[in-house]
Formats: structure tokens, sequence, C-alpha cells
């Protein structure tokens, strides 16, 4: 199929952002500021065409991880590095990712990824989303945009240095991730729940030894827990972050990728990052390779 490529015309709003200072990592980002392309255009057929000319989509997302994907109490719309991703696809189908009666942000946990996808609830989802070939079976993923690993949350000077320290003991992350069969795999006895904050709440009154998932995820957490949790320990795991959509619509593989490359090439996705993670502790990494798309 024929691909046009537009770009979203994208400028950076607060990068100096405080979070592990203030230990509110993620909740005060406002990202970068992204406006809808004027020039977007493509195949008539495609699920791209279908969505800018309804100038609506759905995009599901995660609300409880601090600097991924935050909706705080009383936000029309969520925070974070997925969430800037996201809104950098929606403003190249020509959509304002700004306006809530065009753009409806859909909380989007671990365990209903692939549903929403396959049910049509929501065309994307960006929700610190492993891609796995097991989920390629069942979805569409592409991506990836960022590339983490797996570590601990335990609480501060818990003597707790690395997966070894927790053989045996009980490790929660949430149900449906790939994080929970790693923990498996190195001899923790691992505990899901339906969301991530449920997890750190566990860590914090003692119920589990410890949460583990992406480490980009769990700085955030120890941000906003300054004092009281502390990432430990070597990543044992890489997790691919991408972007999932439906199998019913593979062209929207090859604009996803487009549309990321181009956020790399002009900046964006580095200011992104930046605004989002930066100050929670990591470093901006290179931009990643893409899969290449199959059809």
């Amino acid at each position: 199929m024929r691909f046009i490529r537009t770009k979203a015309a994208v400028a950076v709003a607060g990068l100096a952002l405080s979070l592990a200072a203030c230990g509110d990592a993620g909740t005060d980002s406002k990202g970068v500021d992204v406006q809808a392309s004027e020039d977007a255009s493509f195949e008539a057929g495609t699920r791209m065409a279908e969505l800018a000319d309804a100038g609506t989509i759905n995009v599901g997302v995660k609300f409880d991880q601090p600097g991924l994907g935050f909706n705080e109490t009383g936000s029309d719309i969520p925070t974070g590095f997925d969430v800037d991703i996201a809104k950098i696809l929606v403003a190249s189908l020509g959509i304002d990712p700004n306006d809530t009666s065009k753009v409806n942000y859909i909380e989007t946990i671990s365990d209903n990824r692939e549903p929403f996808l396959e049910d049509g609830k929501v065309d994307l989802v960006l929700a610190s989303y492993s891609i796995t070939d097991e989920r390629r079976a069942v979805v569409g993923q592409t991506g990836p945009y960022m590339i983490t690993g797996q570590q601990l949350l335990v609480p501060t000077d818990s003597g707790i240095t690395g997966p070894a320290d927790l053989k045996g003991k009980e490790v929660c992350s949430v149900t449906g991730s790939t994080s929970l069969d790693n923990a498996k795999a190195q001899g923790m006895k691992p505990v899901g729940f339906d969301t991530y904050s449920q997890c750190v709440d566990k860590v914090l009154d003692g119920t589990v030894e410890a949460m583990t998932t992406d480490g980009t995820i769990l700085l955030g957490y120890a941000a906003q827990h300054e004092g009281e949790l502390e990432v430990v320990g070597d990543a044992f795991s890489e997790e691919r972050i991408g972007v999932g959509y439906s199998l019913d619509h593979p062209e929207m593989c090859q604009w996803i990728n487009d549309t990321l490359e181009a956020a790399n090439e002009d900046g964006t996705w580095a200011k992104a990052f930046e605004a989002n993670l930066g100050a929670s502790g990591a470093e901006t990494p290179e931009f990643p390779a893409l899969d290449p798309c199959t059809s």
C-alpha cells in the first residue's frame, strides 16, 4: 500500500521538571505540546484515513504510572511518556490530541490490552506494552519506541540488592504482564494485582517483599514515594515497549513506524522522554531500531 507521510508540528513545554526532588514523578509534567497536522493525508480505505476523516480516536493508556501514563485527580488528560507518544501519533492524523471531544483516553490495565484491541474498544494501545511473540499472535504490535529492563522496587534500607535476595519470597506485579513470568524464572513467588498502584501499596504495607516491572515505571514510583521506596539491582530482562493496534488493520504498522521515526528525527521523541522521565533519574537513551512491518 502507499503511505503518505506527515509530521506532527511539535513545540516543547516545561522540560525543567524536578520529579525526584519533589516526590511527584510525572504528575506535574505537561510533556510536549503537540499540534495537529494541518496537511494529514492518507490512502483511501486505510484505517488512518478513516480515523482522520472521522476526526476522532480512542487510545488506551495507563492511568496509574507516574512518568508514563498518569491521570491526576481532576485532570481531563493523562500525562507521561506513553501519552506523549500517543499524542504524536494522534496529531499526525490531523486530530488535536488535547481535545477530549475528539480523543478518548481510555484507562487500559495490563490484563485488558489485547481484549480492548480485539473488541475495537480502542484504536491504539500505548500502555507500557512490551512486544512479545505471544501478543503478536492476537494483536498488532510495532516499535519499540523505548527499551527498558525489569528491576525491583523495595522499601528503602530493606537490604535487598537483587533477585537473589528474593528467592522463594512474594514479589508483586500486575496480572497479564510479562513481569510475573520473569520473576518466577528468577526464583521469586509472583503475586498479581490489577494495577501497579495496588502493588505499590502492598510493598508499602509489607504484604509483599518487593514489586517488579520495567525500571522506568519503578523510577516514577520511587520518586513519588521518596524516602520510602527505592529501585535496586541490575535489569534482569529486556522489555521492548511498543504500540498496539488491531490485526484487522495491518497498514497501521508503517504509519506508526514512520511517525515515530519523524519524531526521532525532529527531536520530539527525546524531548518527550526528558520531560517525563529525565528528572526521575533515567538518562535519555538512543532511539531504538524499529521492527520492520511485515505487510
